[in-house]
């Protein structure tokens, strides 16, 4: 018990410290900062959480080189450019294993989500039910509808969670969208943080393992539900609020600042 009050004193002590936006640099959370309008935003989060993966350099490189060919609108883009002309625009494109053309069937999934519900909003919104006790179901039927286009081969953009991904990109993206505070923008506010989980990356996997918040050793979805239930004890309308903080510290090397009393 002395040992989960400890814990819980220093874990609000890190956010007091490092949840505010002038740490956010470099992350791809900044380019959000970018675009007030929510039907922008939406897609902007959408392609840089697709991106996070690899060093920070180069995925800040690579969401920059998208959003340079889209002007000023992603939204005007993804609605108004050809599939032809998108591939041919994204043709030269590359992110590790993502490629242009990958990137232009993620985003042909977003438009015939936008035709159909208006935005991506209300296509998460579609697939939501208050009742169940995280995103985990909608988060499910989101991604079925936004990989429509993509080929069996490129799946790897849209992380399923019915196949035990963490889907760690997916749930940044949830986090941006639906929290609001000097962090994170928000604008999905009809989703309650409380339903959010934990975008589980390597990071948080060796802090939740640190601070013994889980003992598996597999970064899966499993993994990322049993770190966040844990979360909730601490703050249960927000347990993901920790995640910006906590991760921050971990890319610091600054982590055995956690286990001093």
């Amino acid at each position: 018990m002395q040992k989960h009050k400890i814990t819980t004193r220093k874990i609000n002590e890190i956010f007091a410290l490092y949840h505010h936006r002038k740490f956010v640099h470099p992350d791809p959370l900044e380019f959000l900062y970018d675009y007030p309008e929510l039907r922008d935003r939406e897609l902007v989060g959408l392609i840089a959480s697709s991106l996070a993966y690899g060093r920070v350099a180069q995925i800040l490189k690579s969401v920059s080189s998208i959003l340079d060919r889209m002007d000023d609108s992603p939204y005007d883009f993804v609605l108004n450019t050809s599939s032809k002309n998108m591939m041919s625009l994204f043709a030269d494109f590359r992110h590790r294993f993502t490629s242009g053309e990958s990137m232009t069937h993620m985003l042909l999934g977003a438009r015939g989500m936008i035709l159909k519900y208006g935005s991506l909003y209300q296509g998460f919104l579609d697939g939501f039910d208050k009742n169940d006790e995280t995103i985990l179901p909608a988060l499910s039927i989101f991604t079925k509808k936004l990989s429509k286009y993509l080929p069996d081969d490129q799946k790897h953009l849209i992380a399923c969670p019915d196949k035990g991904s963490a889907c760690k990109r997916l749930n940044l993206f949830l986090r941006w969208m639906v929290r609001e505070d000097d962090v994170d923008p928000g604008g999905w506010g009809e989703i309650p943080p409380s339903k959010l989980i934990i975008p589980l990356d390597v990071h948080m996997h060796r802090i939740g393992q640190s601070l013994q918040l889980t003992s598996r050793k597999q970064a899966d979805m499993r993994t990322a539900l049993e770190i966040t239930e844990t979360f909730k004890k601490i703050s249960p309308e927000d347990p993901v609020r920790y995640d910006f903080s906590l991760t921050r510290m971990g890319i610091r090397n600054e982590l055995d600042e956690l286990k001093r009393n």
